[in-house]
């Protein structure tokens, strides 16, 4: 379709509201998708993120209790302290 100046263009033959409409609410949907994605993703890396920290922090954790065993094993219990006069 040729239209024969800007004017006629943005009236498109009297269905401007309705082309216009469309293409505003497609836009909008767009933008919306865009934005909910750059949140749902920074949701994502921070619950990521956290995830990562709790397993770091259970080995260290895990490993602080097989150390403590480790060293209340090796403690002799009930020893009896001898003083030699």
């Amino acid at each position: 379709m040729q239209f024969d100046n800007l004017s006629a263009f943005f009236h498109m033959g009297g269905y401007a509201f309705y082309v216009w409409l469309s293409f505003g609410v497609s836009v909008l949907a767009l933008v919306i998708l865009a934005v909910d994605a750059v949140r749902q993703q920074k949701v994502l890396f921070d619950a990521v993120e956290k995830e990562q920290a709790r397993k770091i922090r259970i080995k260290a954790a895990q490993a602080g209790a097989k150390q403590n065993r480790f060293d209340s094993q090796n403690i002799p219990q009930n020893e009896e302290v001898t003083h030699e006069p």
